[in-house]
């Protein structure tokens, strides 16, 4: 299965998919990596791994519609097949989500429908989450659709809070587990043990 990514920042979830892939551990294979933002750690990764990347962004693509079809052809010259939005902050274009309706997943560090919806990111949620006295948080794996958070669930799984959790300490404990969890979920749907189709509405 080919894999696309598009992330904004560090992009550590994205190398962890691609070590999978490097190592055989998933029968995938990245390529192409997209970002709105040249300096992103993602981009630096993408060349590292020889993997295709592209900047696109307002600066690129003045107009949404420019921007969308853009996008769409690059995935599409590279016969992408599934998207991983890797810590991805814009929203994702009309034609892009036609196209791959239920083909574009999203990893979020809480358990959703809690701490989701716009705003709701990296240090946003744990803060969040610590703030409200939870005893535990998580992860969870989503098809994306029109809004923030809102798509069906793939999986989720559980992270504790302990007593002297601080953000830091959360997002490190939580990270680890997206890593792990993301490679675990890509590789239930690259054998077809999850079936995207099955959960996405008509």
């Amino acid at each position: 299965m080919n894999l696309g990514f598009f992330a904004s920042h560090n992009g550590s979830n994205m190398q962890a998919v691609i070590n999978a892939c490097n190592n055989g551990i998933l029968n995938a294979n990245p390529v192409i990596v997209i970002s709105n933002n040249g300096d992103a750690g993602a981009v630096e990764r993408a060349k590292e791994e020889k993997v295709p990347y592209y900047v696109f962004n307002s600066k690129t693509h003045p107009s949404p519609d420019d921007l969308d079809n853009a996008m769409l052809h690059a995935l599409l010259q590279h016969e992408v097949e599934l998207i991983i939005l890797a810590g991805y902050m814009k929203k994702i274009g009309e034609k892009i989500l036609k196209h791959y309706k239920g083909r574009i997943i999203n990893i979020h560090p809480a358990l959703l429908p809690k701490y989701g919806g716009k705003g709701m990111y990296g240090s946003r949620v744990h803060d969040a989450v610590l703030k409200s006295g939870e005893n535990e948080t998580g992860v969870t794996i989503h098809i994306i659709d029109e809004e923030y958070d809102t798509g069906p669930i793939i999986a989720q799984t559980a992270i504790s809070v302990v007593d002297d959790d601080t953000v830091e300490s959360l997002s490190k404990r939580v990270l680890e587990r997206e890593h792990s969890f993301l490679v675990e979920t890509i590789g239930k749907v690259v054998s077809g043990e999850i079936d995207l189709e099955g959960l996405t509405p008509s």
